[in-house]
């Protein structure tokens, strides 16, 4: 089985005498939850996997593969944020196919295959529709089949969900289950909300004094 594995690895801010150390273990069909305070180092994690910060050392592996020296387009990694980054002036459609094309002239496959993740998420009938029209939690199903279209091994979530009404905050978390599962992804989810991690964690680890503690 594919396993993400971070072993030791660290960083520091410039300028900065703290030094955050993370050491965790993901298997495939898994979700870790990442809890602590506003800037305990949760959100600095997630950006190490992604490539958007470089690590002061350590390693980090996807079966046995050594992923710390790839550019961030070059990650098995897909990221999503509490912005969720979609393009309001878009469809539906054109939205997920940007997570894997930047022309927007999609395959008759591709269009397929648009077509079947929106039916997995519960937005069949929006594929037209512009996402400035849409609810909040629409738009994070969007984000999430936008996920699913790229296809990457590993799902990062930075808070996703936070703002939204507590019933479709419990929707969006368990069909990110849903989809870790059905999908095989390796899922770790930064939250401060305990019952986040009750409603859908496999395990939690907490940061403290800027490390990473085990469950």
């Amino acid at each position: 089985m594919p396993l993400l594995k971070i072993a030791n690895l660290t960083y520091q801010h410039k300028n900065a005498e703290d030094l955050y150390t993370y050491s965790m273990v993901v298997h495939p069909k898994e979700i870790v939850a990442i809890l602590g305070q506003s800037g305990s180092g949760k959100s600095t994690l997630l950006d190490l996997l992604a490539g958007f910060l470089p690590a002061s050392s350590g390693s980090i592996k996807l079966d046995e593969e050594e992923l710390i020296d790839r550019s961030v387009e070059k990650r098995p990694v897909t990221i999503l944020f509490q912005n969720h980054n979609l393009f309001e002036h878009l469809s539906v459609e054109k939205n997920i196919l940007l997570g894997i094309s930047k022309t927007l002239r999609p395959s008759k496959a591709d269009s397929e295959k648009v077509k079947t993740i929106l039916l997995k998420v519960g937005l069949e009938k929006y594929e037209d529709t512009l996402v400035s029209s849409l609810s909040g939690g629409q738009q994070q199903r969007v984000a999430l089949a936008r996920v699913l279209m790229r296809r990457e091994p590993v799902l990062l979530l930075d808070e996703p969900f936070t703002g939204l009404d507590a019933q479709t905050r419990g929707q969006m978390l368990d069909l990110v289950k849903k989809i870790t599962v059905e999908n095989g992804l390796h899922t770790v989810m930064v939250t401060h909300e305990i019952q986040d991690c009750e409603r859908i964690a496999d395990r939690v680890y907490k940061m403290e004094n800027n490390t990473l503690v085990s469950p």
